[in-house]
């Protein structure tokens, strides 16, 4: 890298390296194809081998964008080098050049993605890897003015693939498109993965069609087990896993075009398949809070009303030994890594509240404990009788992880929980205590100052500030 531009090593390789003809061959493979249209497209799935395999494959998506106000894009494609656990890298670059032209990169953006947990910058994931550089020239020669975000994906749970979608959602207006670059089943022993050896057209095209079928149904979990099962040498798996869980109920997923390999060279001992695919519709609400759900969807009215349930029973069962436990499925959301905080009011006042701010167990573990600490242990009340168990109202605040602002100014009442320290004091107000009260930011701040031991006045010089955001539900 020099001078902050990152210079794609692919041409020549995967691609001509000579700019016009390199245009004139995507022009090529461009002009040769006629895709329906398609309405409100929010994102493509395209593949990234050499251009004499999957260029025309790619050119069925790429033709989609002709015309179109795109004015950011959002490339992701797996790591075929780097190992990298849990996470994700964007370079620390100015810009990408290829042989046509250089792509800058929206920095800003990518500065505040790698405030997150899980966005980290590797230079050696981005050298020579062709995953998300291979589409790069098609974009160039179809988008105008673009701005780019790079990401090359590490090996994720699905849990952190969700955690990285959500930061992600912020980003996707109607102007910024989102790329997966994947190839589906890599099949040979080159690939360690021959599972058959008789009708392998046959085979490897119901193979890729049974993982795609799920990639329609938005079926993330579905998705993950398929390829766990098939063992489907699916490059993309994360990727994918991020595109599936951020996608709205209502998004569409489209095949474009399928081809291998093998059609081209008539070679099937030795094959890759390509797919290219149009995502349309709409995302998940970006105004959740980031973290608040796991990597199968959003906590559901039935997740909440269980969490509510399970809480209940936790408090009546330090009475009664005969109290029934609730039934109900522990879901994915349930098991996500996060904080959790119990609130109890007794006709309308308050009756307990203890939680934990920082993720470190499971939603439901949290639930579970916190629940009896709310009801037992909360120092500010006496602890709750039997008879007082029925007039009692249990709410939950699901909680995103902290992080650190650099100014009290950043607050937002209504939406931002507070955590305030200053050395080794520290107070935290819930997002819905503000508003319960009718307070603004100086009063909340004043108040959360003095309830950490500091003189009300305190929040103004010398004291740090976390905020997080809650979803809040309640019986």
């Amino acid at each position: 890298m020099e001078n902050g531009i990152l210079k794609s090593e692919l041409g020549g390789h995967w691609y001509l390296d000579d700019p016009q003809h390199l245009a004139h061959e995507i022009n090529t493979y461009l002009n040769a194809v006629h895709p329906e249209p398609v309405e409100k497209l929010i994102a493509l799935i395209l593949p990234h081998a050499g251009y004499r395999y999957s260029g025309m494959v790619a050119a069925h998506g790429i033709k989609l964008l002709e015309g179109r106000n795109i004015k950011r894009v959002i490339v992701m494609g797996p790591s075929h080098r780097v190992a990298m656990l849990e996470s994700v890298s964007i370079p620390d670059a100015s810009h990408i050049e290829t042989p046509l032209g250089l792509v800058p990169l929206d920095r800003e953006a990518i500065s505040n993605l790698w405030k997150h947990e899980g966005f980290e910058s590797h230079a050696r994931a981005h050298q020579g890897e062709h995953s998300v550089q291979i589409e790069l020239p098609f974009l160039q020669q179809v988008l105008d003015d673009f701005t780019l975000i790079p990401i090359v994906c590490g090996q994720l749970t699905a849990n952190s693939a969700a955690k990285i979608g959500k930061q992600l959602l912020p980003l996707l207006n109607e102007e910024t498109l989102f790329v997966i670059s994947t190839d589906f089943t890599h099949y040979g022993r080159s690939f360690d993965y021959v599972p058959f050896e008789d009708k392998i057209k046959h085979r490897i095209h119901e193979l890729d069609m049974g993982a795609f079928d799920l990639i329609r149904e938005r079926n993330q979990e579905g998705f993950i087990d398929y390829v766990e099962t098939t063992g489907a040498t699916i490059c993309g798996i994360g990727p994918l896993s991020i595109l599936l869980s951020i996608l709205s109920d209502g998004a569409s997923v489209d095949l474009l075009k399928y081809e291998n390999s093998g059609d081209l060279t008539d070679d099937w001992s030795h094959c890759v398949s390509y797919i290219s695919a149009a995502v349309s519709g709409h995302w998940k609400k970006s105004d959740k809070p980031s973290g608040a759900t796991d990597s199968k969807g959003d906590l559901t009215d039935a997740d909440k009303a269980y969490l509510l349930a399970v809480a209940r029973h936790r408090i009546a069962a330090k009475f009664s030994k005969r109290a029934a436990p609730p039934r109900g499925h522990i879901s994915m959301a349930m098991q996500e890594e996060m904080g959790a905080f119990v609130t109890l009011h007794k006709h309308g006042q308050l009756r307990g509240c203890i939680g934990e701010i920082f993720p470190r167990r499971s939603l439901f573990d949290a639930v579970e404990e916190q629940a009896v600490n709310a009801a037992f242990h909360d120092p500010r009340f006496p602890t709750l009788r039997e008879d007082e168990l029925l007039d009692i109202d249990i709410e939950i605040s699901a909680l995103t992880p902290p992080r650190k602002i650099d100014s009290y100014e950043e607050i937002e009442i209504g939406r931002h929980g507070i955590v305030l320290s200053q050395q080794m004091q520290s107070a935290v107000f819930l997002p819905q205590v503000a508003t319960e009260q009718g307070w603004g930011r100086e009063t909340a701040l004043s108040y959360l100052a003095e309830k950490a031991g500091l003189m009300s006045d305190a929040w103004k010089t010398d004291c740090e500030f976390h905020v997080f955001e809650a979803i809040v539900f309640g019986e």
